[in-house]
């Protein structure tokens, strides 16, 4: 059964007329009501609930952002967030008909049985964090109402990706309280598909997943992308086949489509041929994941969205506009169907190129809206003083887009320092390259610095080529829940 029922083939007048029936029962209903963060924020700037009526009139909200949930430094402003009804609120923002359903259960079950539905639907009963790259990691809490919408996420994205229950699948992704670990557990469960979670390789390495693999034979393999081709790039060096692999789904780390041919070619390589590549795209505010859909891996369908559960906008992240689809700009995020930690107009802090498109998916024919799959984060944007007069803005995921088009570099990493350990000298940039065998080091350092050059506008000072496990260590593959692609060793004064 596909769970996505009829919602993915609406018009795009059906689909937004739901999502505005859902985003006014939600603010009226659930969110003022119970947050006590919004409803401050809403009395404060003198907005009326039953005025928001459509997605265009959230432009009247103030945009929220992580800084909010660590205003004055209280480490309890993450509560605030959470809905948190109580009998009297309950009775004074609920529809006469929601009342009367829930006094005539309780007159014919019991008033326990009212009670125990309504913490079912409200009780924190799960957390994640973020994974703190500002070094301040902040908890999100579910209920079991948003566990079930966790399990639906999941359903919904192995049904986009053609995953049949009797497939088999190895999850990859760190043991760890973060969002793409659980939504990949969940998701199985929901669809009712066999998942082996291996931890990555803090728990039992690399070999022990290369065994795995050859000994579970999946169809689908799921992890960080800079991980799963270390894993599989070890199984080609030791001559192992794993013909069985059919999908390969990558999240946490923004995925090119050179990176997708280089992976699909590895796999062809051990006898997966024609495997698909997948790119994900999940946060933890929202708890929940999107995907692209089956294309060819030198293209990408963009990530199909969930427009009965969210809103998504597109703003100017100086300005705060709000854009026109398919007009380039920063993501914002509104929830209009969940409970726990519930966050609207959330500035998410990636860019996207392309925007949002509501165009049907030339590839799967679904109608729901897609992001551009061409995505960055605002703060991957970086100040290189390379002279002492002038500075360069450098967004690092070029660094990702050019690495990928070299054949000849297995791995490498970026490291930015002050000349001389100086913290008043101008930056430096130091490549590390793992070449593949039979590589020419002078000539691929020289390819290199062109190519960062014209696609940067910097340059490298030095380009070292160290063997592959001095690499390991320094991106910690094996240790870190997430590489350490670009390491900024500069103090700044």
């Amino acid at each position: 059964m596909n769970p996505w029922g009829t919602l993915a083939q609406q018009s795009r007048r059906e689909i937004q007329d739901l999502q505005n029936r859902k985003l006014h029962h939600f603010f009226n209903h659930y969110l003022y009501p119970f947050s006590p963060h919004y409803q401050k924020l809403f009395k404060e700037n003198k907005i009326d609930p039953r005025q928001i009526k459509t997605a265009a009139d959230l432009k009247s909200i103030p945009l929220s952002s992580k800084i909010d949930f660590f205003n004055a430094g209280d480490p309890s402003r993450v509560r605030e967030f959470i809905l948190q009804p109580d009998a009297e609120k309950i009775k004074n923002s609920w529809p006469k008909t929601k009342l009367l359903s829930l006094a005539l259960q309780s007159a014919i079950k019991g008033k326990e049985f009212v009670q125990e539905k309504l913490a079912e639907e409200f009780r924190p009963v799960f957390l994640t964090f973020t994974t703190g790259t500002t070094n301040k990691p902040v908890s999100y809490v579910y209920s079991s109402y948003d566990i079930q919408n966790l399990n639906l996420y999941g359903a919904r994205m192995l049904n986009l990706f053609e995953v049949k229950n009797s497939e088999s699948i190895v999850n990859m992704f760190p043991f760890a309280p973060h969002l793409a670990f659980w939504q990949v557990v969940f998701g199985g469960l929901a669809a009712k598909t066999l998942i082996l979670s291996t931890g990555g390789g803090k728990t039992v390495g690399t070999d022990g997943n290369i065994k795995i693999l050859q000994r579970m034979q999946p169809s689908l393999i799921v992890g960080v992308p800079s991980y799963v081709y270390h894993v599989l790039r070890t199984a080609k060096e030791q001559g192992v086949k794993l013909s069985s692999i059919k999908k390969v789904v990558l999240g946490a780390s923004k995925v090119t489509t050179a990176f997708k041919v280089r992976l699909a070619e590895l796999l062809s390589e051990m006898g997966a041929y024609d495997a698909r590549v997948f790119g994900t795209y999940g946060f933890t505010e929202a708890r929940s994941a999107w995907a692209e859909c089956p294309a060819n891996n030198d293209d990408a369908s963009g990530y199909h969205l969930y427009p009965d559960k969210e809103i998504f906008e597109v703003i100017d992240p100086k300005t705060g506009e709000v854009k026109g689809e398919g007009e380039d700009g920063e993501l914002v995020y509104t929830s209009i169907d969940s409970r726990g930690s519930s966050v609207i107009r959330y500035r998410t802090g990636d860019f996207v190129e392309g925007g949002i498109t509501w165009e049907p998916c030339p590839h799967c024919r679904r109608t729901v809206p897609r992001i551009s799959s061409q995505i960055t984060r605002l703060s991957d944007v970086k100040d290189l003083q390379l002279s002492k007069v002038k500075g360069t803005l450098v967004d690092l995921n070029h660094f990702s887009t050019v690495f990928s088009e070299f054949d000849q570099v297995e791995e490498w990493q970026i490291e930015l320092r002050k000349k001389n350990d100086d913290p008043f000298e101008m930056d430096e940039m130091v490549v590390y390259i793992s070449p593949r065998n039979g590589a020419n080091p002078s000539m691929l350092s020289e390819t290199i610095s062109k190519r960062l050059l014209s696609t940067t506008e910097v340059a490298p000072n030095e380009v070292k080529f160290i063997p592959m496990p001095e690499m390991i260590k320094r991106l910690e593959l094996e240790t870190a829940n997430k590489e350490k692609r670009i390491v900024d060793r500069r103090v700044h004064h």
